[in-house]
């Protein structure tokens, strides 16, 4: 591309001097992708250069993520293909383009911050320590890390087996739970044994009853060699000894994933999430608490279940345990924030344990502090969260989970002292929600930390064992936008540091697992006898009740169909955007109410700035265009059961789903009002563009573009006055894509089989990246820990 793009620069530099002077003209040192394009289309119309359009430069400015400019240099990112990226340099004096690494192309943005080039700047590199490891090269098998770890060494485990290699063996050998020994005994000491084991094995159960469990065979097959973990009934068993056999005359990927899924390994999980309130009652709504609390909760609710029902099947009778870390906060308000210990609801041994923060003195910090300034504290409650850990469980953990930023670094912390398998889960990443952010850092820091935030995200993201996101995009984002992950690439703080690799989306330790919704509260409306009909006149007064003291507005004209949102009530989640949409369209608001649920209505019960200048904005809006009698907001929490009725009651009346953010790493609310039958309108950006179908299962919609959104919703209620058969079809669309695609059941399935491979690999190969960890391990202590120490209280 370079090349060609190169000639018909040089064959046609008139017009692209002027092309680039334009550029320059417009005094910003700084463009993004659309401000390109279309400076660059009305170059074309304003000097009748058509044929531009279809030139090489057409293709690499449609390719082009971002600019930098000045009055001597323009500097071009091009990414032609998903997290594959080019930069070109061009000169203004002699109009000659080259190509340039990222170092460079970094230099020259940190010069127009800084105005000045500086020489001596932290530069961050994983490249030299990843150069042997195997990587994906299709931007296809990215999210699919596992699959491509299973190919690569299942022939390699072929060589080594040829060789009389024990690895299987000696795999077998370190399960066990308090003392008693899983697989194998002491009676099998080489592979060979082990073949004929397996034959004796076989021969002795085709002797026994279909029906006959372990308890009954266990003598015999640990005279032959074998302890508990086989399976619980006789059929269990031979299919697991059948599977080994197969896997030791002849490995391929897919055996060995059947058979290493199937050894008992998982017992004990602990899943971190320490900002914010984490509780089961009164805390959604709060600052920093939404959608990942729901989804913790529906997390450990699936995997207990998941986990009970596979150490079952395994012939054991073993409880598991799943512990939820977080902070204790002593001034909780109405929450269980100030509770050491909470019983999660709907399990039987998954407990919420909360661990305080402390100060430099020891001291319990008593009061909710932001997400953004929790840095100081992270590493005192990892390890008082790790005593607490070893003593509730009375030994290791067999997984831990960390969530979204400080918990994946405290994971980071707690998994590398404990050595136990770790995986991250994002849920956000912040640097994808603030336009330039790494380049301003410096101008965000007093409000949102981002050097403690960014450096944790380096650190906690290549640490781990595995990465599990929700969707595709939230990986590698798709052709024409840059993913969350793909954004930490490559990156430059400017006088902080410079990332020339950080993140490589080819890496196989990133996984696609996608949650689901509470299928006991989020199910379709048209199931009337699964119904909540006892919430039903609380919701009526909700929606059509008089003005609420929580609230503003009241509907005037109850027969029309509402649109609905809900959110956490900040910039990113664009609510103040809908209700502006809805406040410019005539037509739209005489089809249609609207109904918010968000935040607080008193901006002066916030203790959040940017949801605080969200209120105030609400409430101009509702004053600039009337809507007190079309626009019902409440700023109150619900009982997930309410709301799930809630979303039913609305599909009732042929209402609608709206989800209009800037940007969604997933879109928890747009599964559960899918599940629900409603149809669903959500952003393009992030998760919801693969989890609906456009169309079909729902619609896309783009939040910079009110103006069409405004268009597609109205064209949807005219279609369905005209024909109301169209409301059943996109409803029914939704409710067979969740159920296809996104539910707990499948998710536990994933993730825990996801678990035992990574945990084999490591045990078999250099997955565990010595040399990476040590460089990660030294960023911790010389970078990291210096920044967060700097955030004062």
């Amino acid at each position: 591309m370079f090349d060609q793009l190169r000639l018909f620069c040089t064959d046609n530099r008139e017009q692209i001097t002027g092309l680039f002077e334009r550029f320059m003209r417009l005094d910003k040192m700084f463009l993004l992708k659309s401000e390109i394009w279309d400076e660059f289309t009305l170059y074309c119309q304003e000097h009748k250069q058509q044929r531009l359009l279809k030139s090489p430069m057409a293709i690499a400015l449609s390719k082009t993520q971002e600019i930098s400019v000045d009055g001597e240099w323009l500097y071009m990112a091009i990414r032609p293909r998903v997290a594959r990226w080019h930069y070109l340099r061009y000169c203004y004096q002699d109009g000659a383009i080259t190509e340039v690494d990222v170092a460079e192309f970094m230099a020259f943005k940190e010069k127009l911050i800084q105005g000045k080039y500086v020489e001596q700047i932290l530069e961050f590199d994983l490249a030299p320590f990843e150069r042997d490891f195997p990587k994906m090269t299709q931007s296809r098998s990215i999210g699919h890390g596992v699959e491509f770890l299973n190919r690569i060494f299942s022939s390699r485990l072929s060589s080594a087996l040829t060789g009389g290699d024990e690895l299987i063996l000696s795999f077998l050998r370190v399960h066990g739970y308090n003392g008693q020994p899983f697989m194998i005994n002491d009676r099998i000491k080489t592979v060979r044994a082990l073949r004929n084991a397996l034959l004796e094995g076989v021969e002795y159960l085709q002797s026994q009853k279909t029906e006959t469990e372990w308890p009954e065979m266990s003598e015999a097959l640990r005279n032959i060699g074998f302890e508990p973990g086989w399976g619980r009934t006789r059929g269990q068993v031979e299919v697991g000894f059948s599977r080994l056999a197969d896997l030791l005359e002849a490995p391929d990927h897919q055996n060995l994933e059947r058979f290493i899924t199937a050894v008992p390994m998982i017992f004990n999980i602990v899943v971190l999430s320490p900002h914010g309130f984490f509780g089961q009652e009164n805390v959604l709504g709060l600052p920093d608490t939404g959608g990942q609390v729901v989804y913790i909760l529906d997390q450990v609710r699936a995997l207990e279940k998941e986990m009970k029902e596979r150490i079952y099947n395994h012939g054991l009778d073993i409880k598991p345990q799943i512990i939820i870390l977080t902070r204790l906060i002593p001034e909780a308000g109405e929450t269980t924030c100030n509770v050491v210990e909470e019983h999660v609801y709907g399990t039987d041994n998954v407990q919420i344990v909360r661990v305080p923060f402390r100060n430099e003195q020891g001291e319990i910090l008593p009061n909710w502090i932001s997400r953004f300034e929790v840095w100081p504290y992270l590493e005192r409650f990892a390890e008082e969260a790790r005593h607490e850990v070893l003593s509730r469980l009375g030994r290791r953990p067999d997984l831990i989970i960390g969530n979204y930023s400080d918990g994946n670094l405290v994971s980071y912390l707690m998994a590398k002292s404990l050595g136990v398998t770790n995986c991250t889960i994002a849920h956000a990443l912040e640097k994808t929600k603030y336009l330039f952010s790494s380049l301003y850092w410096k101008e965000m820091e007093k409000q949102y930390h981002f050097s403690c935030q960014f450096t944790a995200d380096m650190i906690a993201m290549n640490a781990a064992d595995f990465i599990i996101t929700s969707t595709y995009q939230e990986i590698a984002g798709s052709s024409d936008v840059v993913g969350q992950y793909e954004s930490y690439s490559s990156f430059t703080m400017p006088e902080l540091q410079r990332v020339l690799q950080g993140i490589d989306v080819f890496d196989p330790k990133f996984n696609i697992v996608s949650p689901g919704a509470d299928e006991y509260v989020y199910f379709s409306y048209g199931d009337k006898d699964r119904r909540f009909s006892e919430y039903s006149s609380q919701i009526r007064e909700m929606i059509y009740g008089p003005p609420h003291p929580e609230g503003r507005g009241s509907l005037a004209e109850q027969e029309k169909p509402l649109i609905f949102s809900m959110a956490r009530l900040d910039r990113i989640k664009n609510l103040t955007g809908l209700v502006e949409w809805y406040g410019q369209d005539e037509e739209l608001r005489n089809r249609t109410n609207l109904m918010i649920i968000g935040g607080v209505v008193n901006p002066d019960e916030s203790g959040d700035e940017e949801e605080r200048a969200q209120i105030q904005l609400m409430h101009e809006l509702f004053d600039r265009y009337e809507l007190d009698s079309e626009v019902r907001w409440l700023g109150v929490r619900l009982d997930k059961r309410v709301t799930g009725e809630l979303y039913r009651m609305i599909a009732d009346a042929g209402g609608v789903f709206v989800q209009p953010a800037y940007f969604e790493a997933f879109g928890l609310t747009v599964v559960e009002a899918m599940a629900s039958g409603l149809p669903t309108f959500a952003t393009q950006y992030g998760g919801p563009l693969e989890i609906i179908e456009n169309g079909n299962s729902g619609f896309h919609i783009d939040p910079n573009h009110g103006a069409v959104t405004r268009k597609i919703l109205v064209d949807f209620f005219r279609r369905c006055e005209e024909d109301p058969a169209y409301w059943q079809k996109i409803s029914a669309g939704a409710i067979e894509r969740v159920n296809a695609r996104y539910t707990w059941t499948l998710y536990a399935r994933r993730l825990l089989s996801l678990t035992c491979i990574y945990g084999f690999w490591k045990f078999a190969t250099n997955l565990e990246r010595q040399e990476t960890n040590r460089y990660l391990e030294m960023l911790y202590h010389l970078q990291f820990k210096r920044l967060a120490e700097g955030i004062k209280h």
